[in-house]
């Protein structure tokens, strides 16, 4: 079956289809063909370190068009190697810094407050829209993109929708690229306006004065790259519905997080990003014949780093189906063992350099729904394994009563979960 092109079986199996394809052929490296072209599947930090060493990988001609077009935008950062992407990615690593993530993550509590007052004593609502809109707003005060409410609301969509039909083909994919078509002409425009005024701090304006061999790049593109900046951040909204989800599993970790404990919140956010389905797996193309583990990796072959698999390798992380923040207590992650987000160094390779950002920004959500009185009314809150990206179905809807007697509610539910 590794002899058949596995594109089909990739769309109806998702995230399982690697971690099985590697499971059949005894583990280790596994050769199979994807898109037409013959590939090869790596796992563990020694194949992260193998994956985004110098010299080893391409990624922009491994990147499939819709993806490029969908969530990237073409010509982005992710879609350059070598020098232009060293150039491009300087950007990216001198904005997303500690204390951008932390102000950042500052408005994003503000904006969650403000969204939970609006809830209290009111119907139902789905946590995973509402945590779109929340994070459009913090990201748009953070990048200095004045924006009225209802243009919030259409970024909150329309970057969802990016990120939401970026692996599929149909209705996702279309209102992926009617979204990308959309919000790319509304900050060209943006950023067309800044470079008629003098440069001021703002995330916007570097953005929309950097410039690329004393050229500064056109708006289209810029508008491209400050998407990159935004999008990544309205993504969290999944990380945070799985945080939801977890609290309503396992209510123990809400109470322990409510509790103040931060090292332990720290640690909740990496087994929620290790944890949930996110990234499938990353590709890139060989620029040179190599060897993996004695495995021959001839000239363009495509390289596929099984991230699932790995977050789940039980050499790695012991009892990994089990959802067990404590592992993260303690214990010094290696820069190509946890890889949601990539492995290695932000500032030279293909690590997305807004990993702080996640971390800080989810770390403040998770606190803020943790403290706050909710319970999750009857709904299907199963996570298909085959959809990519995974969200649980109904994206986690919540209640917030006016009354604080939800927390009777939850000790005694808790008492019976972890009792069971």
């Amino acid at each position: 079956m590794a002899d058949l092109d596995q594109t089909l079986a990739v769309a109806l199996k998702g995230y399982a289809w690697l971690p099985d394809l590697r499971r059949r052929a005894g583990g280790g490296a596994v050769r199979t063909r994807v898109l037409g072209r013959p590939a090869v599947g790596i796992c563990g930090p020694s194949a992260a370190q193998f994956f985004y060493g110098t010299g080893n990988l391409e990624r922009h001609s491994a990147l499939p068009g819709l993806a490029v077009r969908t969530l990237f935008g073409n010509g982005g950062v992710q879609t350059l190697d070598g020098t232009a992407h060293r150039h491009r990615k300087a950007l990216f690593t001198s904005l997303l810094t500690d204390d951008g993530a932390d102000r950042l993550a500052e408005l994003a509590g503000e904006a969650f407050d403000s969204a939970a007052e609006r809830w209290r004593g009111g119907p139902p609502v789905r946590l995973f829209d509402e945590a779109t809109r929340i994070l459009a707003s913090a990201v748009s005060r953070w990048v200095g993109v004045p924006l009225r409410e209802r243009e919030v609301d259409a970024l909150a969509r329309h970057c969802a929708a990016m990120v939401d039909g970026f692996a599929t083909v149909g209705p996702r994919t279309a209102r992926a690229l009617a979204a990308r078509r959309r919000e790319e002409r509304r900050f060209s425009k943006i950023i067309s306006t800044v470079r008629a005024k003098p440069r001021s701090g703002t995330v916007l304006s570097a953005v929309a004065h950097h410039t690329e061999d004393g050229a500064r790049l056109d708006p289209r593109m810029a508008a491209v790259e400050l998407l990159n900046i935004i999008r990544p951040v309205i993504a969290v909204a999944w990380y945070l519905a799985f945080a939801a989800h977890a609290m309503d599993m396992w209510p123990r970790h809400q109470a322990r997080i409510r509790s103040g404990d931060d090292d332990y919140t720290e640690a909740f956010v990496h087994e929620v990003r290790r944890f949930y389905p996110f990234a499938p797996f990353l590709g890139g193309r060989a620029v040179r014949d190599a060897f993996f583990q004695g495995e021959p990796i001839p000239t363009g072959t495509l390289v596929l780093l099984d991230v699932y698999g790995q977050n789940h390798d039980p050499e790695l992380w012991p009892e990994p189906y089990a959802f067990s923040p404590a592992r993260f207590l303690g214990r010094e992650t290696g820069d190509f063992d946890l890889i949601p987000q990539g492995g290695g160094d932000p500032r030279t390779g293909h690590r997305c350099p807004g990993e702080r950002i996640t971390v800080a920004v989810l770390g403040t959500l998770v606190r803020r729904l943790a403290a706050l009185d909710h319970y999750l009314p009857p709904q299907d809150t199963a996570i298909d394994l085959s959809r990519i990206p995974a969200l649980p179905r109904d994206r986690i809807q919540v209640v917030v009563p006016e009354h604080a007697v939800i927390r009777a509610v939850n000790a005694s539910r808790s008492r019976a979960l972890d009792g069971s």
